[in-house]
């Protein structure tokens, strides 16, 4: 019998991918679409995130999936974190950015991961080169963001980022008509 391959006995769990981008790119630090606008998640939105997060745990919960957040978070805690998506931003480890309306209202927020962080990697989720999810508030999923923000997040996939497989990691990704971007 014929040995199996490594990739029917590899066990890719608690791998992570790195991002590849060129050495030249940089992210950019904020993104518009229609009138959705996104900047680089930073200290400077710790109000509008935290008020956010709290009001949509559930929401999250049912439509971004994963293990965050299990209760509400505090101004401390979600600093910390704040400052973890900065330096991640910064070195091109993963993006994350708050989203705005056009009139500056809080949206919720997306971030764009390795493979393996969030989801964990199979030999399926290989071809991938990028994780993509997104959440937001229950105001801005009623006034039909969420599908919204999902259309903002292929185009800036395909304009402003190297990535050409992104992996859209959320329970609930909108059903999309292939005719349009």
């Amino acid at each position: 019998a014929l040995p199996a391959s490594n990739e029917d006995t590899m066990d890719y769990s608690g791998l992570v991918k790195n991002l590849k981008t060129p050495p030249d790119h940089r992210a950019p630090a904020e993104l518009s679409y229609a009138d959705i606008r996104a900047r680089a998640l930073s200290r400077a939105d710790l109000h509008d995130d935290v008020r956010g997060i709290n009001a949509s745990i559930e929401l999250i919960q049912r439509t971004r999936g994963g293990g965050w957040p299990t209760e509400p978070v505090t101004e401390d805690g979600n600093y910390v974190d704040l400052v973890w998506h900065e330096l991640e931003f910064r070195e091109g480890y993963s993006f994350a950015y708050a989203v705005y309306d056009s009139t500056g209202h809080y949206l919720g927020c997306c971030y764009l991961y390795p493979m393996g962080r969030r989801t964990p990697l199979t030999p399926d989720l290989l071809e991938y080169d990028v994780d993509v999810s997104w959440w937001v508030t229950p105001d801005a999923y009623d006034r039909g963001y969420y599908s919204k923000l999902f259309q903002a997040l292929r185009h800036w996939i395909r304009s402003a980022f190297p990535f050409t497989r992104p992996y859209y990691s959320n329970l609930e990704v909108p059903d999309t008509d292939p005719s349009r971007p």
